[in-house]
């Protein structure tokens, strides 16, 4: 990732917290109860299923595997669709994926299945892109130009994630909890026939509709006196190449895409 690329990275976190956390300052986390040494929810703990919503914020990139030998190879011009004035040639310097933000809503299934193990179901809709970024040097009547071009790659997701959170002992209003899962993802918009009716003079790049992503994370719950509330940062990588091959200079120099998520949510049961 060049300069210009943390940069902008830094400023979406910026914002994506900012945007996350003013809500958290407008909760009060300790009930008047807890002024007296009394828990608030004391009981929250002992039943066996609990239920509630996920507000969130993501950011999608994607780890690129290059071909080898990447930056000694040139592409000829049926292998460039869409660079105008069309090139006889072409050679890809480097490809790089810019992380873009977007968000996420769940609904939440928890059962307890033990004093310190949760088992959750937590199906969610999230809307992200994925930018890649091409820097290209192209030959045309003895002349070379450097060329930059970037695809973004919107898309949609239905999530199905089953998570296992190992949780430590509540003190007071405050519990800390580890997680992890496995998540299958349904992509409804990287292929949508919309993106080509739209880019009709430009190639779209397109990913498979499938993937699996595995999740790590922690999270942090507080106690009011009326519901729980959550606040959870975790990584989701996809196993799978979802890169879709279509004889392009923009997907034939790369030998294997996954898909990155960082994920900060607010949980409310």
């Amino acid at each position: 990732m060049n300069k210009q690329s943390r940069i902008l990275l830094l400023k979406k976190l910026k914002y994506i917290f900012l945007l996350l956390f003013i809500p958290v300052t407008l909760i009060p986390l300790n009930g008047s109860g807890q002024r007296f040494g009394i828990p608030n929810m004391a009981m929250y703990d002992n039943d066996k299923f609990h239920f509630g919503f996920v507000l969130g914020a993501n950011l999608s990139y994607a780890t690129i595997k290059p071909i080898p030998d990447l930056t000694s190879l040139v592409w000829d011009s049926t292998h460039i669709p869409d660079i105008l004035p069309l090139p006889d040639s072409a050679m890809i310097l480097s490809i790089e994926s810019a992380p873009t933000p977007g968000f996420v809503i769940s609904i939440v299934g928890d059962m307890k299945i033990g004093a310190h193990f949760n088992l959750r179901f937590v199906p969610s809709l999230a809307f992200g892109d994925r930018d890649l970024i091409y820097n290209l040097k192209t030959f045309r009547d003895g002349d070379t130009t450097l060329v930059n071009i970037t695809k973004r790659v919107p898309s949609t997701y239905i999530n199905l994630p089953i998570e296992i959170r190992f949780k430590s002992r509540r003190y007071r209003n405050f519990r800390t909890y580890l997680m992890t899962g496995v998540q299958y993802t349904l992509d409804l918009a990287s292929q949508a026939k919309k993106r080509e009716q739209k880019s009709s003079d430009q190639k779209i790049v397109k990913f498979s509709q499938n993937d699996v992503y595995i999740e790590a994370g922690i999270g942090f719950d507080f106690y009011n006196e009326w519901f729980k509330f959550g606040v959870e940062l975790k990584m989701m990588y996809g196993l799978i190449d979802v890169l879709t091959r279509e004889n392009n200079i923009y997907t034939d120099g790369i030998a294997k895409l996954n898909s990155k998520v960082f994920q900060l949510s607010l949980t409310f049961e």
